[in-house]
């Protein structure tokens, strides 16, 4: 009796039907298990189709499976907390939504340092060089003209970088602060070589940003919070202003 109902034909579609749902799925993990399941069902289809197992298709599934095992733990290894160096652990939750992998791989491009005087950064409408992440201590900011300080725990060059053009502000990382910092030369070739690393990427530089507009401080907002003050905009006097902002006559 159950070699009626468990016969090669029944393989073959059960093995068909794990191949469709997960190619239907996107979710990385799902799929490759639900192709190895069937893989193993196409092995049972090979074996039992003919009273001589077919070796050459057993064999090549076999390979496959095996391919497939090592893709499926070289992913889960990448998703694992256990990808985060242990060096860097700390800083993990600072870059939310960044697969430990990918994590693993910025930090390594990184120098992690403390700054033992203030460091200039970016010069306003240079070529950026450099990527920063200010983990610790403020940096100075100084923008067409216009001064504040931006708190730590933010990129510093995130906008020159995620647009390809140049600085679009001069930069100063104050004494005592700790931060990392990457070539961006190094970041655009390995962003190159792997398409998943560059959206990580690019995808925490755009939340950073995000954030720090939702940070900014009006000037009526800094009035009546104090403590906000420092990171206000400090404007230039009013002539510089007319200067630049006064149309020619035509």
């Amino acid at each position: 009796m159950s070699n009626d109902i468990f016969t090669p034909e029944l393989f073959a579609y059960i093995a068909g039907g794990f191949y469709v749902l997960g190619l239907l799925i996107i979710n990385q993990v799902t799929l490759r298990l639900m192709v190895l399941a069937g893989t193993g069902f196409y092995i049972l289809y090979y074996f039992t189709i003919a009273t001589v197992p077919l070796w050459e298709a057993i064999y090549i599934s076999v390979l496959i499976g095996g391919a497939n095992i090592l893709g499926l733990f070289s992913l889960l290894a990448r998703n694992s907390q256990w990808a985060i160096p242990r060096a860097h652990k700390d800083l993990y939750g600072h870059f939310p939504g960044l697969p430990p992998g990918d994590f693993r791989t910025l930090v390594r491009m990184a120098k992690r340092r403390t700054a033992e005087e203030d460091i200039h950064l970016t010069t306003e409408n240079a070529p950026l060089t450099k990527l920063f992440y200010v983990i610790e201590g403020e940096t100075a900011v100084t923008k067409h003209g216009d001064k504040f300080r931006v708190p730590g725990g933010t990129f510093v060059g995130e906008v020159a970088y995620l647009m390809g053009q140049r600085a679009s502000a001069s930069t100063r990382l104050l004494k005592g602060a700790e931060y990392m910092e990457w070539s961006v030369l190094d970041l655009r070739n390995t962003s190159a070589r792997s398409a998943r690393f560059k959206l990580a990427l690019d995808s925490v530089l755009s939340l950073d940003l995000a954030q720090k507009v939702s940070r900014s401080v009006a000037p009526f907002e800094a009035a009546w919070r104090p403590e906000l003050a420092p990171y206000r905009a400090t404007p230039r006097p009013p002539q510089d202003r007319t200067a630049e902002t006064t149309l020619p006559e035509t």
